[in-house]
C-alpha cells in the first residue's frame, strides 16, 4: 500500500516539475523514490495541493510538457493525471477493503474522452499492441452487463474480483 501511496505522490509531484520545464527522464528517474518519509498522508495531501496549483497557473494547459510517452499539452496531461489517479483511487479502496465506488460522473468522462485522453502517446491503455511497460493488460473478457466503472477499470487492466 505504501508504494501506491508512494507512486500517486510521486506521480503529483511529477507533474509539477514537467509544468516547471523538467523532462521525461527527470520523470522516470525519480519515478520510485520516496516522497513519502514520516507522513505519507501531509506528503500525498501536499503532492495533490502542490499539483493542483500548477495546473491552475493561468498558462499551465497551453504548455507543451516533455512527458515520457511523448509530448503533450498541459491540457492532456491534466487529462492523464486525472485517469490514473481515479484508477489508482479504485486500487487503494479495494487495497484497504473500503468503498471502491468512483463518482459516477467522472468514471463517465474518462470512459467516453480515454482514446482522446492517450491520443498520441507511444503507449495507452486502450492500444490494441502495448508494451505494458506503463499500462496493465486486461485479462478477460468483461460481461456485457458490467457497469461502466466496470468496463473502464478492466479497460486500464483491473480485474474486480
Amino acid at each position: 500500500m505504501r508504494h501506491l501511496v508512494n507512486h500517486m505522490t510521486r506521480g503529483n509531484l511529477s507533474y509539477v516539475r514537467l509544468l516547471h520545464g523538467s523532462t521525461s527522464a527527470d520523470f522516470l528517474r525519480l519515478r520510485d523514490i520516496d516522497a513519502l518519509g514520516t507522513d505519507p498522508v501531509g506528503a500525498y495531501t501536499r503532492s495533490a495541493q502542490e499539483c493542483a496549483e500548477a495546473f491552475a497557473r493561468p498558462d499551465a494547459l497551453q504548455r507543451v510538457l516533455d512527458y515520457p510517452l511523448g509530448q503533450v499539452t498541459g491540457q492532456q496531461a491534466l487529462a492523464v493525471r486525472t485517469t490514473d489517479s481515479t484508477v489508482h483511487t479504485w486500487d487503494l479502496a479495494r487495497a484497504l477493503g473500503v468503498d471502491d465506488d468512483l463518482d459516477i460522473s467522472l468514471v463517465a468522462w474518462i470512459d467516453d474522452h480515454l482514446d482522446e485522453i492517450y491520443d498520441g502517446l507511444a503507449e495507452t491503455p486502450t492500444a490494441a499492441e502495448t508494451n505494458h511497460q506503463f499500462f496493465a493488460a486486461p485479462e478477460d473478457v468483461i460481461a456485457h452487463d458490467a457497469s461502466r466503472q466496470d468496463r473502464l477499470l478492466h479497460r486500464m487492466g483491473r480485474r474486480k474480483g
